[in-house]
């Protein structure tokens, strides 16, 4: 057994330097690429940024407010809402709390941008979903920080590498939500648009997406939970927003620190969990 156990253990094979030699070549040879993107990234992030830091505090949670009665048409949600956001201002939270859901808004627009589609074309293509589902598995279960580093290689410190990497770590719940829409659609459905003359694009539209909306709804949901819970390790690399006074705190052991601010994350997840929440309105 022990010259067993000697020959699997004699040679290791090189996980680690192949990874390396590839994020190395990338880096020499892709820089303008990841510059590209780089720039776009900011671009989307400094617009959503300055469109939420615009309005006044009191006008913002208006329009809020407003925007979760046109959602829900339910007036609890609506206060609480309201509600959650006066305690925010109040304990004086509300910068940092604009920076995080920036980072939020930022990779729903880019994970539903990419995921949907992504959804679309696998329920259509089995094969491709095939190859596609231990991809999914090794972004969602890799450990978050492992992304924090050709994050750092290739986009350097800020919000652009955060972003990456909620993106890497989110983009699995929109892909495998529209997948399992579009994949749920009614036979009948598709039978009946079939016969009828419909053409693949019309099926899609009129009746493929009608039908998985609540699913790409749910997704659109659950990308915004997992962007939030990203917050405290995008602050690891130098983004902004509410994972700053976490680290803070974790770094000096400043109990108070910690505690505000992460009940702080936990009250934004509320609400936007209650203003996104998909399912029938009651008054």
């Amino acid at each position: 057994m022990d010259k067993l156990t000697e020959l699997v253990t004699s040679e290791k094979i090189p996980v680690g330097r192949t990874a390396k030699a590839i994020f190395d070549w990338l880096n020499a040879n892709a820089a303008p690429l990841f510059n590209a993107i780089s720039r776009l990234l900011e671009s989307l992030i400094n617009g959503i940024l300055a469109m939420l830091e615009f309005p006044h505090p009191l006008v913002f949670i208006l329009v809020v407010v407003a925007l979760t009665w046109f959602l829900q048409r339910n007036w609890k949600v609506c206060l609480l809402v309201g509600l959650g956001f006066l305690f925010i201002l109040n304990q004086g939270y509300w910068d940092p709390t604009m920076q995080s859901l920036t980072l939020v808004l930022s990779a729903c627009v880019v994970c539903m941008v990419v995921g949907v589609p992504i959804g679309i074309a696998a329920a259509h293509r089995p094969r491709l979903y095939a190859w596609m589902r231990p991809v999914l598995d090794l972004m969602q279960t890799l450990p978050t920080f492992v992304y924090l580093i050709p994050a750092i290689v290739f986009f350097g410190i800020g919000m652009v590498p955060g972003l990456i990497a909620t993106v890497i770590f989110v983009l699995p719940a929109p892909i495998r939500l529209t997948y399992l829409g579009i994949k749920s659609t009614p036979a009948a459905l598709v039978d009946a648009a079939t016969a009828f003359g419909a053409t693949p694009r019309q099926l899609l539209w009129k009746v493929e997406l009608p039908s998985a909306m609540p699913q790409i709804m749910a997704g659109l949901n659950q990308t915004i939970m997992l962007s939030l819970s990203m917050v405290v390790i995008a602050a690891l690399v130098g983004a902004s927003g509410l994972g700053v006074p976490v680290v803070r705190a974790l770094n000096s052991v400043n109990t108070a620190l910690g505690f505000e601010s992460g009940f702080i994350i936990v009250v934004v997840a509320i609400m936007l969990d209650r203003m996104l929440r998909v399912g029938k309105h009651r008054d």
